[in-house]
């Protein structure tokens, strides 16, 4: 207990320090699993960069396009298997998986054939390239990641989606697996720390919703200026807050936890705003967003009698790199050294 105490003191970006070493970079990560495609299924696994599909992003049950695990021998899901942490980090790959758990679990609950854990598609959008525009997206029910990239440097990893039904397993082998417990009960135990005026301001509704507001959205809205600043919080408050959002943060590999760590931090602490709405705890429907000048996050229990979670991380001018990228993209648009020659 002192140990995550003492982390929880430092600062934001202090856990995203970490190294991943000696991974291969993006590009030559994602070529090696595409050579292994025979001409059918690299033409179901690439798509245009610019396809419409590339934003068009599901957490639910729909008809998707790309490379399934069903589609793959043992050595290219290995390959698979391999890119996806390599993008996304261990704890992002183990919820990759942990999603397709969750989903035998739901398929034996409710008998139904449609519940599918091999139903989840890799799909890349541009060819891999040093130079240029590329991404990828991995999604199947109740997942969704997004990442976008320029040449080898990766400019977006939003919209980033991660769901749970059950939220806490109740039978069988994975009795008591609670796949986004910390994001849950770190918010929960935030509340409990509020005052009665505190709650006043954060509590802004006795009702939770019956989904993340933004839901499928392709650009993300600005909620409502509700809740509780940043600066209303007392400094053990303050601590709670900031290792609530770096426990969201933390489905990426460490450099990826930097950069959208740096960016809430140089917009601002106190524009920080934390809201909460539904029943103060897991007994009953509730939700929570916290919401900042860049970014967006909201999580949702209240479905299957608040046992259904949906999360989400939207970046406000970054999901899908669609403003990185053009912000970068005028600023070398003759510089034919990065291949941006238009």
């Amino acid at each position: 207990m002192r140990r995550l105490t003492a982390l929880a003191a430092l600062p934001l970006i202090a856990l995203a320090a970490q190294s991943d070493q000696r991974a291969p970079d993006s590009v030559t990560s994602a070529l090696g699993f595409l050579a292994t495609l025979d001409k059918d299924r690299h033409d179901r696994a690439v798509m245009p960069f610019d396809s419409d599909y590339r934003t068009l992003w599901r957490y639910t049950p729909a008809t998707r396009q790309g490379i399934s695990w069903k589609d793959l021998d043992s050595s290219q899901t290995k390959l698979a298997q391999d890119f996806i942490r390599n993008e996304v980090g261990d704890l992002g790959s183990l919820r990759t998986e942990l999603v397709r758990k969750v989903e035998q679990v739901l398929a034996e609950i409710e008998g139904s054939p449609r519940r599918d854990k091999d139903n989840y598609l890799i799909t890349f959008f541009g060819v891999p390239s040093t130079q240029g525009k590329w991404g990828w997206r991995y999604e199947g029910h109740h997942i969704s990641l997004n990442l976008t990239y320029d040449g080898n440097r990766r400019v977006s990893s939003s919209p980033q989606f991660f769901g749970s039904n059950p939220a806490e397993v109740p039978i069988g082998e994975h009795k008591g697996l609670r796949m986004l417990a910390k994001e849950e009960d770190l918010a929960i135990e935030l509340l409990a720390s509020l005052t009665e005026g505190q709650r006043k301001i954060a509590i802004i509704s006795g009702q939770a919703p019956n989904e993340i507001f933004t839901a499928e959205n392709q650009r993300a809205a600005r909620q409502g200026d509700q809740g509780i600043t940043y600066d209303q919080l007392t400094p053990s408050q303050q601590k709670g807050l900031l290792a609530l959002i770096r426990a969201n943060a933390k489905s990426q590999k460490s450099p990826e936890i930097t950069r959208r760590l740096t960016a809430i931090e140089k917009a601002g602490y106190d524009k920080i705003q934390f809201a909460w709405m539904g029943a103060p705890d897991r007994s009953a429907a509730h939700y929570y967003r916290i919401q900042g000048p860049t970014f967006l996050i909201e999580f949702d229990n209240s479905q299957n009698r608040a046992n259904h979670i949906h999360l989400v991380w939207r970046d406000f001018e970054g999901d899908f790199g669609r403003d990185v990228l053009k912000e970068h993209y005028e600023q070398h648009r003759s510089d034919k050294s990065h291949g941006h020659d238009h």
